[in-house]
């Protein structure tokens, strides 16, 4: 019996998440399905399935963005399909906050701030500590309380966060949440 592969969900896929989530798969020898990138994500949960399981190795970094979308929006719905197939593994998530305070929300376990520390508190788009203990504001991520997920790990703006997480730093913040995902998963 094959093992299901192993995957992580990333909330956000505009050209900076997706220069960062790459760097990082490629850095720790994981997967990422880049053709999940996009402002908002426009491949189906089907397609996103199937390039998962054509994928060598695991875990696989899939990123999903709904560009804003109030309700659920393609991201969502593609991640919905993603996180619930039979034959994956969703072994956590990245919470990625953006500006769209008190409309989309999620509970998360633990957040990075810019800086690389951890903190029970959520952070804001640019990874400072917010105000509040263990909720992230942003963008294709109330969906995420629904999927029942092992791990929730808050993060700012991937590949961004006031410059401290850009490809030319190693995606420092984009890199520990991974691996802090993939550590807690065993």
């Amino acid at each position: 019996m094959q093992e299901k592969k192993r995957v992580i969900l990333i909330t956000d896929g505009d050209d900076h998440a997706k220069k960062a989530v790459e760097f990082v798969a490629k850095e720790i020898g994981a997967r990422c399905i880049s053709a999940s990138s996009g402002n908002p994500t426009v491949i189906s949960g089907e397609e996103l399935v199937k390039l998962i399981l054509q994928t060598p190795t695991d875990p696989v970094l899939v990123m999903f963005d709904d560009c804003g979308a109030h309700e659920e929006g393609q991201g969502e719905e593609a991640m919905r399909i993603v996180a619930n197939h039979p034959d994956l593994h969703v072994i956590g998530a990245i919470a990625v906050a953006s500006s769209t305070h008190f409309t989309e929300w999620t509970k998360v376990d633990i957040s990075i701030d810019r800086f690389g520390e951890l903190t029970e508190f959520g952070v804001d788009k640019y990874g400072l500590q917010d105000l509040e203990i263990g909720r992230i504001d942003g963008d294709t991520v109330y969906i995420l309380d629904q999927l029942n997920l092992p791990l929730i790990v808050g993060v700012g703006d991937i590949g961004k966060m006031a410059g401290q997480d850009t490809v030319e730093k190693g995606a420092p913040i984009t890199k520990k949440a991974v691996e802090l995902i993939i550590e807690r998963s065993r």
